[in-house]
């Protein structure tokens, strides 16, 4: 009742992240609804059910990240002035954030199943299915149980990774926030190692069994090498394990030689908020990356086309890798607030800071855009030649 309170009574646009959550959930809540719908129409084809229901794991895990980061930047969840007093110490507050995340999931997926039963012809009317009849499993009847149980795993996960990245790591009465410190992180040589092992073998099993140069989609999945499957997940994780690193080596780049003010506050923000900034912008590395694979190897097949639940699919990962690094962003900036408001004391103009904030920006882009289209170039090669 207090997460339904609060959520009633915060800023615009506050409630305008949780409706993007919400809506992500939806996505990722129909897109389990159809791979139960599948199951329906084909019970026979227990295989490829289940490999339908797997390739939900992506937009699921991009929905469970982009719940966390708004939780992240909710001002509800941070520990204010008075808060203790009223009985709102840290754990609480964290088991407040993970229940508003739940009850944003839970309106998302029940969403879902509204619109998943109306586009089936169960809540009255025609079935709505365009061309495709057996998409939706439309005809046959869905076994509601099922359909809930597969619905609460959205907000179960997001509760739960809510709660751990939430949790509190200091001593009442401090923030939940991330240290300020400028150490290297770790992570840069075993993502690149990781990297370069996913890319080793998709290379080595992929002209063996995969001579077609088609991307193992849905529809492909039991029929494609384990390996190329392997192989970009194991560089996808290695792109998130390195993306640390690659910010606070972006830092480092900024502050080389002989740094004017400007380049030396712009680099060490960067060494700062690496580990903040970090994994959000590594996964949106590992996704770019995959989608330029698929557009490349899409292109050299043009008589396979897109289906509209890999359209979904696609368009809930994208949006949700997207808004969760802006979302960092935008909690490494309130972090820096304290900083900003003496920077701008002591005289700095506006002016100066919105250039080291370009300035962050485009060094980001020249170390991780040429990385990931270099990943990305490397593990299509094996598939088009």
């Amino acid at each position: 009742m207090l997460a339904l309170r609060l959520a009633r009574g915060s800023h615009p646009l506050v409630l305008l992240r949780r409706l993007f959550v919400a809506t992500a959930s939806a996505g990722t809540g129909f897109l389990l609804l159809s791979a139960l719908g599948h199951a329906a129409d084909h019970p026979t084809a227990a295989g490829d059910s289940l490999a339908r229901l797997l390739w939900c794991a992506a937009p699921l895990a991009a929905t469970t990240q982009l719940a966390v980061s708004v939780a992240r930047t909710d001002p509800a969840a941070r520990l204010q002035r008075g808060m203790t007093a009223a009985g709102l110490g840290p754990l609480r507050l964290t088991l407040l954030a993970a229940a508003t995340t739940a009850l944003s999931c839970a309106l998302g997926v029940l969403l879902s199943l509204l619109v998943f039963l109306r586009l089936r012809g169960d809540l009255g009317g025609p079935a709505v299915v365009g061309g495709h009849p057996d998409l939706l499993g439309a005809g046959h009847p869905l076994p509601l149980p099922g359909a809930l149980m597969l619905l609460t795993s959205v907000p179960l996960a997001a509760a739960a990774a809510t709660a751990v990245s939430l949790r509190p790591r200091t001593e009442p009465g401090y923030s939940d926030s991330e240290p300020h410190t400028t150490a290297a992180p770790t992570g840069l040589p075993w993502g690149v190692a990781l990297t370069a092992a996913g890319l080793a073998i998709e290379a080595y099993t992929s002209p063996i069994t995969d001579a077609h140069g088609e991307l193992p989609l849905p529809g492909r999945l039991l029929g494609s090498a384990p390996g190329i499957l392997a192989g970009w997940a194991l560089a996808a994780c290695g792109l998130v394990l390195a993306g640390p690193g690659l910010v606070y080596l972006s830092g480092q780049l900024l502050c080389a030689g002989r740094p004017g003010a400007l380049r030396l506050l712009s680099g060490r923000v960067l060494q700062e908020e690496s580990h903040r900034l970090g994994r959000p912008f590594g996964v949106l590395c590992a996704v770019a990356s995959g989608a330029y694979a698929a557009v490349t190897v899409y292109g050299t097949t043009p008589s396979r086309s897109v289906g509209p639940l890999t359209a979904i699919g696609t368009s809930v990962i994208f949006a949700c890798v997207t808004a969760s690094a802006l979302a960092a962003a935008l909690e490494s900036r309130s972090a820096r607030a304290h900083t900003t408001a003496a920077l701008r004391r002591l005289g700095a103009p506006a002016s100066v800071l919105h250039r080291a904030t370009a300035l962050r920006a485009l060094a980001l882009t020249l170390v991780l855009g040429p990385l990931t289209w270099t990943v990305a170039e490397m593990a299509t090669l094996p598939l088009v030649h």
